[in-house]
């Protein structure tokens, strides 16, 4: 069977995968691009459970305020390396992780991972940060966490 290098491309974007195992794995399912995505999804959360005994002594500070100025929220997101803690990948993950913090409620990071991710319900934020863990090879932890809004203490 000829596999498609879209495919092949698509997956490897999505999931970071090694180009060869996501060919192998698109020919062990006959093309299937969701069946693949999914198994490919899962070998990558299995790798980003065996990092997570690693020091996170790198990362970012991250804020949003809502249009409105009334909230304001701040992230801590830590990583292994500086080299990560700039990739644009990473960059993304702790906006995405301050615009969830302005936007729902949570006391810590261990709440927030638990919750159903604002752009994507489908997902929880403890799975879209494995993602990209899985994608840069890296572990990350979700800091400390603010919510800051107008007249509330």
């Amino acid at each position: 069977m000829k596999i498609d290098i879209d495919a092949i491309r698509k997956l490897r974007e999505e999931t970071g995968a090694p180009v060869i195992r996501v060919k192998k794995v698109l020919e062990e399912v006959g093309g299937d691009t969701k069946k693949a995505f999914t198994i490919l999804r899962e070998e990558g959360f299995e790798k980003a459970s065996k990092r997570e005994d690693r020091e996170t002594s790198q990362g970012v500070v991250e804020s949003y305020v809502h249009h409105s100025g009334k909230v304001a929220s701040v992230v801590e997101l830590f990583c292994e390396t500086d080299f990560v803690a700039r990739n644009e990948l990473f960059r993304e993950l702790a906006h995405n992780l301050a615009l969830q913090v302005a936007s729902m409620e949570a006391k810590d990071a261990k709440e927030l991972s638990e919750q159903e991710f604002i752009k994507d319900p489908s997902k929880k934020v403890g799975d879209l940060v494995k993602e990209v863990i899985a994608k840069t090879g890296e572990n990350i932890r979700i800091g400390r966490i603010f919510k800051i809004e107008l007249g509330k203490e």
